[in-house]
C-alpha cells in the first residue's frame, strides 16, 4: 500500500502533492511557526523532481511555489481589496500575478537542477540542490523590484542555525535549512555511506550555527534609551474620513503626553491623516512639549515638497529635524507601474492615487535622543542589505510601520520575524512602531523583549540598548553567500562534470 501511494505522488497527483507542500511550508512562517515544516516540505518538493525531466520538474517546482505564495500572501488581497477599495477583479489579478510569478522563480530552478545534475546523487542533494535553492531566494529578492518575503531563513530564527545570520544573513539560514532538507533527501534515497556523510554535513551545520550565536560582533556603547512606542489603531477604513481626521489627531496627542517621561517617543508610518504642511501649528506644539519634558519624537508622516511637485512616505525626528524618505515603494500601493491608458482608466473609475516618489538612496542616519538610527518604513526593512551602509554609524534601528492594510491576516506576524531578522543580522536594538500592531522592541540577539497587543491603542514602553560595532553580515552584505553558492555549484560540476538530461515537453503530463 505504501509503495501505491508514493507511486501515486510520483504520478498525475504530484501536482497537488507540490502545491500542498508549498501551503504547508507557509505555516513554517510567523504565525505558526512550526519551523521543522520549512525543511521537511523542502524535501517532499526535491523527493518528487528526483527523476522528473526538466519540463515536469518546472510544473512541480510552480505548483510548490503556487501553494506556498498563496497560502502565505493571501493577505494581499485584504489589502488591496477589502481595505484598499480596489475592485475584486482588479486584487485577484494583481495577487494572483504576484504568485504566478513567485511559482515562475521556481519552475525555473527546478528545471535547472532537473537538467543538469551532478553525478552523485550525495553532490546534488548537498550541493546543487541547497545552493540553487538559495540563488533563487535572493534574485527574487531584487529582480524587478523583487520581493524577498518568505524565504526561507526567516522560518528559522528561533533555531539554533539562526547562528549564521550575523555571519551571512537571511540567505545564509537559508542555506544551512536547505543543505538540512538535502540532507533528509539522501536518507530517503541513498544507502550506505551516503547516508552517513548526509547526517554528517546536516549536523555540522546545526552544531556550527549553535556555536555561531554564542559569539557578539557588536557591543553596548551607552547606556540603556527609555522609549515609548505610540500605536494608535485607527482602522485604515476610517483613518482618511474628513470627518475622523480630528479624532485621530486627539488620539495620538492624548497616547503620547502619556509617554512622556520617557527619552524618545515613536509613532507609526502614516500616523495622521494629513501632509507635514498641514500639521504644523499641531506638530509645532507637540515638539514644544517634547522639549519641555526632555523628550525627542519620530513621527511617520507624508509629506509634499513643493520644490519638486513630489510626494514622500518619510519619518521626522524632533527637534532635529531630520527626515528619512522611504526608498523602496510598495508597486500599485504606493506607486502604479501602468501606461497611461491604465490609468485614465483609474481616474474613470473614481480609483484614487498618488504616484509616490523613492527617497534618496543614501541617507544618513536619523539623530534622535543623543543616538542615530538605521530607519526604514515599512516592508522596506524586508531588502536586509538596503540598510547595511548607514549601520557603520547607526547605533539603533528603527522601523515604522502600518500593518492596519493586512487585517487579523498573518502578515503583521511575518513582518515582525522578518524585522526580528534585521535585527538579528546588525547585532542592533530595534524600535519598531506599528499602526495597529504588531509595535515591538527587539534585542541585538533578534528576541522580542516588549510588544504591544494587536487593534488596540497601546503606548508601549521599554529599554534599548545602543550598540557599536558590524557584523561579519554589515560589513559584506549578501556577496558571501552568493559566492559561497556559486563556489558549491562549480564544485559540483568540478567532481566529475554535471550530466545533462533530455529536455522532454514542458506541459503538466511530460
Amino acid at each position: 500500500m505504501i509503495e501505491r501511494a508514493l507511486a501515486a505522488l510520483k504520478g498525475r497527483s504530484a501536482y497537488l502533492a507540490a502545491a500542498g507542500l508549498g501551503a504547508v511550508q507557509s505555516l513554517a512562517f510567523a504565525p505558526r511557526a512550526l519551523a521543522p515544516l520549512g525543511i521537511l516540505c523542502l524535501t517532499g518538493l526535491w523527493w518528487l523532481t528526483q527523476g522528473a525531466r526538466p519540463g515536469r520538474a518546472a510544473w512541480l517546482g510552480f505548483a510548490f511555489g503556487f501553494g506556498l505564495f498563496l497560502a502565505g500572501t493571501y493577505w494581499l488581497y485584504i489589502s488591496i481589496h477589502l481595505t484598499g477599495g480596489a475592485p475584486a477583479a482588479l486584487a485577484l489579478l494583481l495577487m494572483f500575478g504576484l504568485i504566478a510569478i513567485m511559482g515562475g522563480y521556481l519552475a525555473l530552478l527546478c528545471a535547472l537542477v532537473a537538467r543538469f545534475k551532478a553525478r552523485t546523487a550525495l553532490a546534488q542533494a548537498l550541493l546543487v540542490l541547497p545552493a540553487s535553492w538559495v540563488l533563487i531566494e535572493w534574485l527574487r529578492g531584487w529582480v524587478l523590484s523583487g520581493f524577498p518575503w518568505l524565504a526561507l531563513g526567516y522560518s528559522q530564527i528561533d533555531t539554533p542555525i539562526a547562528g549564521f545570520a550575523p555571519i551571512v544573513g537571511v540567505y545564509g539560514v537559508s542555506l544551512a535549512a536547505a543543505v538540512t532538507a538535502g540532507a533528509l533527501l539522501a536518507l530517503l534515497t541513498d544507502s550506505g555511506r551516503e547516508r552517513l556523510w548526509a547526517v554528517a554535513v546536516a549536523l555540522l551545520f546545526w552544531v556550527l550555527g549553535a556555536g555561531l550565536a554564542r559569539l557578539q560582533f557588536t557591543a553596548p556603547s551607552g547606556p540603556g534609551l527609555s522609549v515609548a512606542v505610540i500605536q494608535g489603531a485607527i482602522p485604515q477604513d476610517l483613518k482618511w474620513q474628513e470627518d475622523n481626521r480630528l479624532h485621530t489627531l486627539v488620539v495620538y496627542r492624548e497616547l503620547t503626553e502619556r509617554a512622556w517621561g520617557s527619552r524618545l517617543i515613536v509613532w507609526p508610518e502614516a500616523a495622521l491623516p494629513a501632509l507635514y504642511h498641514e500639521l504644523r501649528p499641531y506638530l509645532s506644539q507637540l515638539e514644544a512639549d517634547a522639549v519641555a519634558h526632555h523628550a525627542d519624537l519620530m513621527l511617520g508622516l507624508l509629506r509634499y515638497d513643493f520644490q519638486n511637485d513630489r510626494f514622500y512616505n518619510a519619518l521626522l525626528a524632533l527637534p532635529s529635524g531630520d527626515w528619512y524618505s522611504k526608498r523602496h515603494l510598495v508597486p500599485f500601493g504606493e506607486y502604479f507601474p501602468v501606461p497611461s491608458f491604465i490609468r485614465t482608466w483609474m481616474r474613470l473609475k473614481n480609483l484614487e492615487y498618488v504616484d509616490m516618489s523613492p527617497g534618496a538612496a543614501n541617507q544618513a542616519p536619523l539623530a534622535a535622543a543623543g543616538q542615530k538610527f538605521a530607519a526604514t518604513v515599512c516592508y522596506e526593512d524586508a531588502y536586509g542589505s538596503a540598510q547595511l551602509a548607514t549601520l557603520k554609524d547607526a547605533t539603533l534601528l528603527v522601523n515604522v510601520s502600518n500593518d492596519a492594510w493586512f487585517g487579523g491576516s498573518s502578515a503583521p506576524h511575518q513582518h515582525l520575524q522578518i524585522t526580528r531578522m534585521r535585527s538579528l543580522e546588525a547585532g542592533r536594538y530595534m524600535v519598531r512602531a506599528t499602526n495597529n500592531g504588531i509595535s515591538a522592541l527587539i534585542d541585538a540577539r533578534g528576541h522580542v523583549i516588549a510588544r504591544s497587543p494587536q487593534f488596540v491603542a497601546d503606548v508601549l514602553r521599554g529599554e534599548v540598548v545602543p550598540y557599536a560595532g558590524l557584523t561579519p553580515y554589515a560589513r559584506a552584505g549578501n556577496w558571501p553567500i552568493v559566492l559561497i553558492c556559486i563556489l558549491a555549484l562549480l564544485s559540483a560540476w568540478a567532481s566529475g562534470r554535471w550530466r545533462g538530461t533530455a529536455g522532454g515537453n514542458a506541459g503538466p503530463n511530460s
